[in-house]
């Protein structure tokens, strides 16, 4: 998503940028990572008897579910079913394993999933969880583990279902901050659309003045997945509209095509890189330049209760942007953060972290960040906790 609220960003001791770096590097001892309960080594053929003695009767053979006549329940709207590829591709196998060892509840799901924690041992239940992967017939789909953490800045490469509401707040010069409302709607295997909307608010000689800034109208698409390697790359192509009061600071008062390459890399430690390379074209360079810009966030993400209860994934990004115009300087920022999950099923993410200009300091506000996250593919906002 395009966060222009963080682009508009003076100096700061560096030293403090590490701390919640140094916080990260510590939750080893004390937290499982989020990733590691994705096996490797699942046997299929084992999960496959284990499904059909002890999940067949509810799930059905096929997967789809037994027909409410037979099963002798009332199916609630959650219920799975594991041939749609854009039900279960999109959820962690570590949401699986949750379910299947604690039962429903413990993802804010039906109680009428039973525990099955005391009766299969842990490689029986990622056995019966890969053969329900097996379900969805189109290996095409990127992988939920390719869905690595939102940053404040980077965008990532995993097409998704989301509402984002981000905030960035001025910590010194001019008193102001700006609120953007980003949706995201998957479509297909591969692409999504996405629509920005950034609302200004900023005190401008000792006067309040508020508004919408240009709107982002965009294609995203996955080029390459490949859960063995960890690695996802997509490339986003779309226009900002200039709907914002450019007299005001609101907006740049020309339409722009803006482009950029995301690619992700999660390593079986847990770590994982992101990177963002792109560009901004404005359509009429008399009135705003062109620039490119690049981002890279480096996180680890760890969990509570063996890999399947919050998940904390502390991140620290760089940023930079370029006017390409003769005499522009490289604005480098740096920016630590943490993500964690706030609802019981996950669905509903934080972040907050804090921006620092390095370079060319002068005019740029060091900026409080933060977003919340609804992952709408996995129920209501008021559902999961």
């Amino acid at each position: 998503m395009f966060l222009d609220c963080t682009r508009h960003v003076k100096p700061v001791c560096m030293k403090k940028v590490f701390l919640l770096v140094l916080f990260g590097a510590c939750l080893p001892g004390i937290f499982y990572a989020q990733y590691r309960t994705y096996s490797f080594k699942a046997n299929v053929s084992n999960g496959e008897r284990i499904y059909r003695s002890a999940c067949v009767s509810c799930h059905g053979g096929d997967g789809k579910g037994t027909e409410q006549t037979l099963s002798g329940f009332e199916k609630p709207s959650t219920f799975p079913d594991f041939t749609k590829c854009n039900q279960t591709t999109p959820e962690f196998d570590a949401n699986y394993k949750a379910v299947i060892e604690q039962g429903g509840p413990k993802r804010g799901f039906s109680q009428i999933m039973p525990a099955f924690g005391e009766a299969l041992s842990s490689q029986e239940i990622d056995d019966v969880t890969a053969y329900v992967r097996h379900f969805c017939r189109n290996p095409h789909w990127p992988r939920a583990e390719l869905n690595l953490p939102l940053a404040l800045v980077t965008e990532k490469a995993y097409p998704e279902n989301e509402v984002v509401i981000s905030t960035a707040v001025n910590a010194d010069g001019a008193p102001g901050w700006e609120n953007t409302v980003t949706y995201e709607q998957r479509f297909g295997v591969k692409n999504q659309i996405e629509v920005a909307v950034p609302f200004h608010f900023e005190d401008q000689n000792h006067t309040w003045y508020g508004g919408v800034g240009d709107t982002t109208l965009a294609l995203k698409r996955v080029i390459f997945s490949n859960l063995n390697s960890g690695s996802i790359l997509s490339v986003l192509g779309g226009f900002v509209v200039p709907t914002g009061n450019r007299a005001r600071g609101f907006g740049s008062g020309t339409t722009s095509f803006e482009t950029f390459a995301a690619y992700g890399q999660l390593f079986r430690t847990d770590t994982f890189i992101q990177t963002q390379f792109g560009a901004e074209l404005p359509f009429r360079t008399s009135v705003a330049p062109q620039s490119l810009f690049f981002n890279t966030a480096l996180g680890q993400s760890f969990a509570a209760d063996h890999g399947r209860g919050r998940m904390w994934s502390p991140m620290f990004e760089f940023a930079a942007s370029r006017d390409l115009e003769d005499g522009a300087k490289t604005d480098w920022d740096v920016v630590p953060e943490i993500q964690v999950t706030l609802s019981q099923r996950q669905h509903i993410r934080g972040n907050v972290g804090f921006r620092f200009p390095v370079t060319n300091t002068a005019g740029r506000s060091k900026q409080l960040l933060f977003y919340v996250l609804w992952d709408r593919a996995d129920g209501k906002l008021t559902e999961g906790w």
